[in-house]
């Protein structure tokens, strides 16, 4: 994993300022926080952004947390790969998360799961906050899932500030509802309510409501 990461004898801290142990604590929580909910490597320049504080800083804070988490034996490491930050698994546990995600592959899809799956499918490419918007909640775990399940995947990058990704089906979703292209999707028409399905709900909730008031 050394390899991934720059040696604190690479990383010039000329540009350190006087930084106290609780505001050290502090970033390296935040660098775990930022990482932890990302789903590309984060780059040490937009941390440094988000902090406030030299890239170099960044470096040298990351390659703390990982040396940190190698000298803890935890389950999970922090590697720089594609030239960003990011969390992963432990090597040496891969029989345990295989086993782990081959039996999450044979649960069935929660409800949400398949609301943000037809979301993703009927309007891709949709980045996380895009999804999020739709949804009106944190689509984090269910991405998490249909990624899981190689139903969808990063497919582009916002050009906007930040690149997020963007999110969209794969094969193995056409595959699995055994279609040829998004083109043989139903329409969406087909699942929404008519204009005189709407007006009927509307009244009998006006008279649902004259009756109880």
């Amino acid at each position: 994993m050394d390899d991934h990461l720059p040696r604190i004898d690479e990383v010039d801290d000329s540009d350190v300022g006087a930084e106290t142990d609780v505001g050290r604590s502090e970033y390296l929580r935040a660098i775990e926080a930022v990482v932890l909910v990302a789903h590309d490597p984060v780059p040490p320049e937009l941390l440094a952004q988000l902090l406030e504080r030299a890239v170099t800083d960044v470096e040298r804070w990351c390659h703390e947390l990982a040396a940190g988490y190698e000298a803890e034996d935890r389950g999970f490491q922090l590697v720089r790969v594609a030239g960003g930050y990011r969390l992963q698994t432990h090597p040496d546990l891969t029989p345990y998360v295989e086993r782990f995600l081959l039996n999450d592959q044979r649960a069935r899809l929660s409800s949400a799961a398949l609301e943000t799956l037809a979301i993703i499918a009927y309007k891709q490419p949709l980045s996380r906050a895009q999804i999020a918007s739709i949804r009106g909640v944190d689509p984090d775990g269910v991405l998490r899932t249909l990624h899981g399940r190689g139903y969808i995947d990063a497919i582009g990058h916002d050009p906007g500030p930040g690149h997020a990704a963007l999110f969209g089906t794969t094969a193995a979703f056409l595959e699995k509802l055994g279609l040829d292209s998004l083109d043989d999707l139903p329409p969406i028409a087909e699942f929404v309510p008519s204009a005189e399905v709407v007006e009927a709900l509307e009244s009998g909730l006006r008279v649902t409501d004259a009756g109880t008031a």
